[in-house]
């Protein structure tokens, strides 16, 4: 709210603008004259001189506190009819104004700027100062990314539920600035949860939030740490309170060895002849064709030249194997995912797993571990996207890639389920595998049928397969059952341009 502009000065301070009015105070932006520097006052108002023993003891609370992520006080005055302190004033713009203007953040990103904004919050919480709520606005982030916080700290001891009030009120606000569709989104999310109290027994406190964030920072920006120093480890609660922080230290350390562990070592099963495994295909910016016969704008991405392999998701089970001995499984699978549904083994895994490396078959078909898995719903896909920092394709930008080179998509000719670094006669002109058979594929998101135009939006299936043909490459299937599970059924990934797909 603005107010009239209503110059004159306070001693070294030449006020420019009232900007608020409150129940106690009235906030000026000002200018210090000696030091040519904006900065605000609050200055007690008239009416409520009474209340200056209190209004100083809040500043003198305020000007106690030293940390650079939070606003600093320059200088109190308390005499007789003048009464107020100067503040700094955080440049950029708050996340509330951002919220409001529909700019969230990637994942990489707000993790960063929370850890940070725990690392505030703990400085307080470890000396006892009590401060107002923390909300929205009261976060600045500035043209340099450095977020820093408003002084919020009031005069008294510390209470004790304070933490727990500021962390679920940001649990519940800072969802609306988590950006979609880019890696590491659901692990945010989780995080944003827990702090809500959401699959935990309590919500989590600010030492866990910084760690988990660093952990995040660490998958998305270096996936393979080169120092085992490095803060590196999946998401998991703690419920361990009598010490929070030996336990995140020894959960990352932990997580670390687990991360290194399945990272590191090498493939469990390659008996394949060799034969490298295509590239994947990078789109740039633009405008493309779609499936419906229309053009729309796609960011750039890389897709993947094959469909995932059975080997690939076998990594993928050893790995929520190991993190199912510390309870932490489950910390892939996409929020929607089903109460009901527990693990992501894919139908008949066993046997399956088992041809696949004795080079056998598997219903009377030959397989290998670099054949494309199967018997997989949507739900497991995307849980291995996440895993691999990737998504899933939209229809649109499988359609992109298809296109890349072809003219004519009918003229593929279906493929066998075969393994994916073996000459296919559906490969297109760009080198990608399995576009017209094989195995059909889950796609991102739900649309509408075309040929139902006043239908709801379904869940696409795209691709034909070795066991349904159809249309080749232009073959499309809608489905309201993200479960749903076939031998003919899998799925490939898709990275933002900037991603190194590892």
């Amino acid at each position: 709210m603005d107010f009239a502009s209503d110059e004159r000065r306070l001693g070294d301070y030449l006020l420019k603008e009232r900007l608020a009015e409150g129940p106690l105070t009235l906030t000026w932006l000002a200018e210090q004259v000696s030091v040519h520097r904006p900065v605000l006052i609050d200055e007690l108002r008239a009416d409520r001189a009474d209340r200056q023993e209190e209004f100083m003891a809040d500043v003198r609370a305020k000007a106690g506190v030293d940390h650079p992520l939070i606003g600093s006080v320059f200088e109190a005055v308390a005499e007789p009819g003048c009464c107020f302190y100067a503040h700094e004033r955080l440049p950029g713009s708050t996340f509330e104004q951002r919220r409001l203007a529909g700019e969230p953040f990637r994942p990489l990103e707000l993790a960063h700027l929370l850890r940070r904004i725990a690392e505030a919050n703990l400085h307080l919480e470890t000396r006892g100062q009590s401060s107002d709520l923390l909300g929205l606005d009261a976060i600045v982030l500035d043209e340099q990314g450095v977020v820093r916080l408003r002084n919020l700290v009031i005069a008294g001891q510390r209470a004790a539920g304070e933490s727990m009030r500021d962390v679920v009120r940001l649990g519940e606000t800072l969802p609306a600035l988590v950006a979609d569709g880019f890696p590491g989104s659901t692990r945010v999310l989780t995080v944003l949860s827990w702090m809500r109290g959401e699959g935990v027994s309590e919500p989590i406190g600010w030492k866990a939030i910084r760690g988990y964030c660093e952990q995040i920072e660490q998958q998305l920006a270096d996936p393979l740490p080169p120092a085992p120093t490095a803060t590196t480890s999946h998401l998991s609660p703690t419920k361990n309170r009598r010490n929070v922080m030996l336990a995140v230290m020894a959960l990352l350390g932990l997580s670390l060895i687990v991360i290194l562990a399945v990272k590191m070592r090498p493939p469990a099963v390659k008996n394949d002849p060799p034969g490298k495994k295509p590239a994947e295909l990078l789109l740039a910016a633009g405008k493309y064709p779609t499936p419906d016969g229309t053009e729309e704008p796609l960011r750039a991405f890389r897709i993947s030249a094959h469909e995932v392999t059975i080997g690939e998701y076998a990594e993928f089970l050893e790995t929520l194997e190991l993190l199912g001995k510390d309870g932490r499984e489950g910390i892939f699978d996409h929020d929607a995912q089903p109460a009901d549904k527990s693990g992501h083994l894919p139908d008949e895994w066993s046997g399956l797993f088992a041809a696949a490396k004795a080079r056998g078959t598997w219903q009377g078909r030959p397989v290998t571990v670099d054949s494309p898995v199967i018997g997989v719903d949507w739900w497991d896909a995307t849980a291995f996207a996440e895993w691999k920092q990737a998504r899933l394709p939209t229809q649109e930008e499988w359609y992109a890639a298809l296109r890349q080179g072809l003219e004519v998509p009918s003229a593929l000719k279906c493929g066998n389920w075969q393994p994916v670094n073996l000459e296919t006669q559906d490969k297109t002109p760009r080198g990608l595998l399995g576009m017209a058979g094989s195995v059909s594929e889950w796609t991102r998101r739900p649309a509408i049928n075309p040929n139902n135009p006043l239908g709801q939006r379904l869940w696409v299936i795209i691709g034909g397969s070795y066991l349904k043909p159809a249309s080749g490459a232009l073959s499309r299937e809608w489905t309201d059952d993200r479960s749903m599970r076939r031998p003919d059924l899998g799925f490939r990934l898709v990275y933002d341009a900037g991603s190194d797909g590892q």
